[in-house]
């Protein structure tokens, strides 16, 4: 076991590093799962918290996160830094301050704080690099520093969001800071959450949701392919129309790469996005040639809607479009499909041991002390 700091670090890079951790609906930019369960976590473990304890502490840290992003309103990314890493330092701050039992005055001293620890640049898009994964570990660390510093009477600036020199005026552009109260205690963004099932970025979930239907209706696979054209929003021609990625973490992130998988292996599988799969002739051929272009009938910088066309070697044209991909509110994940997630992350430990945990944490509410779970498989 690892002190909480570097649990936070460890772990908050790790579930990020898998791009399976959780987002929401609408996306403001976030990913709870990382900035918020993983310290929670640590610090619950620690502390002998209750399971009702860290889920209070983590779904105040949601409240509180979703809102930084949505005031942000989609420009951060646009000014080249990525907003997991920058907002989520804030959200660890709120779980483990009300760990620790913070006053307001020091929660907003932690809030200050935890502005001068904000990082994370978008250059991993363009030249490859892991360092994104590090991006969530290096939030959920510096959110636990945010507030253990408050804790002691270490102060922070009282304007750290909407200042001349604070968050939403460095790494935005218009901004919004009044959605970062708007029906605060009413609008509960906790019940928005979106579960991914493919290991890959939110942008390409609906794209390989369809091309996956397009590759079961049809009875085809990428060998029948010679081109794809996918129509999507705006954050995906800009960001994630990546035809060759460098690495692994570019192939996740782009959306081309990962429809091409699709068409050849099993995206629900965690293992099928791996260095096999980047050297993957055929993945790579379809990925290059592939176009992304943008869907004119969408709503917004990151409508999730798209349009998959798929060209074949015979001729024809396939094309479907998709509006959510499973795992979002309107279409949950089911309990089984939660385990059978949980399985394949888990696979090299031992069964019966993983599905006990998945339960243990399915009924955290009723846990009275989490340093009693076992999260050794």
């Amino acid at each position: 076991k690892l002190r909480a700091p570097f649990a936070c670090l460890s772990n908050g890079a790790t579930a990020h590093a898998y791009e399976l951790d959780c987002l929401c609906e609408p996306s403001v930019g976030i990913h709870p799962s990382a900035a918020l369960a993983v310290p929670g976590l640590a610090v619950g473990q620690g502390r002998k918290k209750s399971g009702m304890d860290v889920l209070a502490a983590v779904i105040a840290g949601y409240e509180v996160l979703y809102r930084i992003g949505d005031a942000a309103r989609h420009s951060i990314e646009k000014l080249g830094f990525h907003s997991p890493g920058i907002v989520g330092v804030f959200g660890t701050a709120v779980v483990v301050g009300r760990l620790f039992g913070l006053n307001a005055q020091q929660m907003a001293n932690a809030f200050g704080i935890a502005g001068s620890l904000s990082s994370g640049l978008m250059e991993f898009s363009r030249t490859g690099g892991m360092v994104k994964r590090l991006h969530l570990g290096r939030a959920a660390e510096g959110g636990f520093m945010a507030a253990v510093l408050a804790r002691d009477g270490y102060t922070g600036p009282g304007g750290v969001f909407e200042g001349r020199f604070g968050l939403l005026n460095t790494f935005c552009r218009d901004a919004d800071p009044a959605r970062l109260t708007r029906n605060l205690g009413a609008d509960w963004h906790v019940l928005k959450t979106k579960i991914k099932r493919y290991a890959c970025h939110s942008t390409a979930q609906v794209p390989v949701t369809v091309a996956l239907e397009l590759k079961e209706k049809h009875g085809i696979s990428g060998d029948d392919v010679v081109g794809i054209t996918i129509a999507a929003n705006e954050k995906t021609v800009n960001q994630h129309a990546i035809n060759e990625p460098k690495d692994l973490a570019m192939a996740q992130y782009s959306v081309p790469f990962c429809v091409s998988l699709a068409l050849y292996l099993d995206p629900t599988d965690p293992r099928a996005f791996s260095e096999p799969s980047l050297s993957h002739p055929g993945i790579r051929a379809l990925a290059k040639s592939a176009k992304v272009e943008l869907d004119k009938t969408g709503s917004g910088f990151y409508a999730p809607a798209c349009r998959v066309t798929l060209r074949l070697k015979n001729g024809k044209e396939l094309s479907a479009e998709g509006h959510d991909f499973k795992g979002t509110p309107t279409m949950p994940l089911t309990r089984p499909e939660l385990l059978e997630k949980f399985l394949k992350l888990t696979s090299h430990h031992d069964r019966a041991r993983a599905e006990r945990l998945f339960g243990q944490l399915a009924a955290a509410e009723k846990v009275a002390d989490l340093s009693a779970l076992d999260f050794a498989l």
